[in-house]
């Protein structure tokens, strides 16, 4: 399971960030815990709209992906600090990644109240209209002069409230769990995609029959684009074009990009289509992803897309099992973002990880339990994601 935590201060010393880091290191093995910092995000100001900066992106997408989230607030005169106000200001002002999101507020602070009130006053915030987030009635927990509450390892001391922070805990993961049965699986409700291609955005190369067979060298001479032992400067590097393609062909998977405009512009050519787990032929570069599946897979590809494009999720994955039992194929679709943390299309990587796992067995001596997928440990039920199978490669789909 996948929570994010939010500190709920911006000072660079905070109690409330130790109790989350102290809840990430002690609860690992019940859920995953990726902790948020607001120290960076402007405050709110709705003449200078914020909301496309990396910074509160990365935030909205964060929570967008997260099965619940924890905040830990700090209490500042009785109330929640201003750097929290402002935060969820920007997160229900165009964005409302919190809406029908399971929530569970903590709180330390330096006194007995153990920031009761500023707790109280964060549970009306994320009831109004525009946040509207659930948050988990009850089982409030409040640490109490919190100067004394650590040891030197940043571990709580007292055994009492370690055990009731488990307990709280145990109830939201269980919280979670109904709102997630209640809700349903996550559709984003969009229009549907434009699998042909029929737009174009601003990386479109225009005048170029995306159909076309030799699309990559009509598309070349098109922008005179450089190649061979031009240098090309990346955000962390300097390398030739010749370099690049040694880099990506040296990749121990199959590689694909498709654009935001759903058109598939590369993949790392190392062998012939046949011999690929998913295949593809070099004429079929700058193709709409629609002419790359049968109609009968359109529906599914629409729907992957859609979960990246969104933020539903960050990657979406599919156990392909029909390469047979000598081989553990996963096929991963993983949303790319600019630098704005904008959209801007899919990497699907595919790769064998048998001979990963057969390693790692070798080198500690362990072994796969019998009678569980081997891959996932999970049920041999399918999953939305399997059903809908390969959305973005030229594999075949089947419904």
């Amino acid at each position: 399971m996948k929570l994010v935590g939010i500190v709920g201060s911006n000072a660079e010393q905070s109690y409330n960030r130790l109790l989350l880091q102290y809840i990430q290191k002690q609860f690992s093995n019940q859920f995953d815990l990726e902790l948020i910092e607001i120290k960076d995000v402007p405050l709110f100001n709705q003449s200078d709209d914020q909301t496309n900066t990396p910074i509160i992106q990365s935030i909205n997408r964060k929570i967008k992906q997260a099965d619940g989230v924890i905040i830990a607030t700090p209490e500042h005169n009785h109330t929640i600090p201003a750097s929290l106000k402002s935060v969820l200001e920007w997160l229900s002002f165009k964005i409302h990644p919190l809406e029908n999101k399971p929530v569970m507020i903590i709180g330390a602070s330096y006194y007995d109240q153990g920031s009761s009130r500023a707790q109280l006053h964060l549970r009306q915030i994320l009831d109004a209209p525009g946040v509207h987030a659930l948050v988990m009635p009850g089982n409030e927990f409040l640490l109490g002069k919190v100067r004394d509450a650590f040891d030197d390892e940043n571990n709580l001391k007292d055994e009492k409230t370690i055990e009731f922070l488990g307990s709280v805990l145990d109830k939201f993961i269980r919280f979670i769990e109904v709102v997630s049965a209640l809700e349903g699986p996550k559709t984003p409700v969009m229009e549907p995609e434009d699998l042909y291609c029929n737009s174009s955005i601003e990386t479109t190369i225009d005048g170029v029959d995306k159909g076309a067979d030799d699309w990559v060298e009509q598309a070349s001479e098109k922008v005179n684009a450089v190649e061979g032992q031009t240098y090309v400067k990346l955000n962390r590097g300097v390398l030739t074009v010749d370099q690049i393609n040694y880099f990506l062909s040296s990749m121990p998977m199959e590689i694909t990009y498709a654009d935001d405009n759903n058109q598939f512009l590369y993949y790392n050519y190392t062998k012939e289509d046949k011999e690929m787990l998913a295949s593809r032929h070099p004429s079929q570069v700058g193709n709409p992803l629609a002419y790359c599946h049968p109609e009968k897979a359109l529906k599914g590809v629409n729907w992957v897309i859609q979960q990246l494009r969104s933020g539903a999720q960050d990657c979406v994955r599919v156990h392909v099992p029909t390469h047979g039992p000598d081989k553990f194929v996963v096929h991963n679709y993983q949303a790319i973002h600019d630098d704005a943390g904008n959209y801007a299309g899919i990497n699907e990587y595919i790769l064998d990880f048998k001979p990963i796992v057969d390693w790692y067995l070798q080198q500690t001596g362990q072994t796969l339990t019998p009678g569980t997928d081997a891959v996932s440990g999970a049920s041999e039920s399918t999953s939305h994601s399997e059903s809908e199978n390969d959305a973005v490669s030229s594999a075949s789909v089947t419904e």
